[in-house]
């Protein structure tokens, strides 16, 4: 599988929770394609969406999140998605 640029620059930066806001200051590409890539690789099992969860005072996975608000929320990346060739 070839991943493009954008998709290496989105795993290479989500090793801990980071939210869409650092991600569109770090990787060089229009926020509408970061979103769609976001979509893309959380489908694939790439990344993980998560929520901050005031009763832990941590970040925590979630299944439930608004794919048109993705700026609410942080992204990790999966198993899955450090087994890929993206360094």
């Amino acid at each position: 599988m070839e991943l493009n640029s954008v998709q290496k620059a989105i795993l290479g930066a989500t090793y801990l929770a980071e939210s869409f806001r650092n991600l569109e200051e770090e990787i060089d590409a229009i926020p509408a394609v970061i979103k769609d890539e976001i979509r893309t690789m959380v489908d694939k099992g790439w990344i993980q969406v998560m929520a901050y969860d005031e009763g832990i005072g941590d970040y925590k996975r979630t299944s439930f999140f608004d794919t048109d608000k993705l700026e609410e929320y942080h992204f990790m990346i999966t198993g899955s998605g450090i087994d890929l060739p993206h360094n």
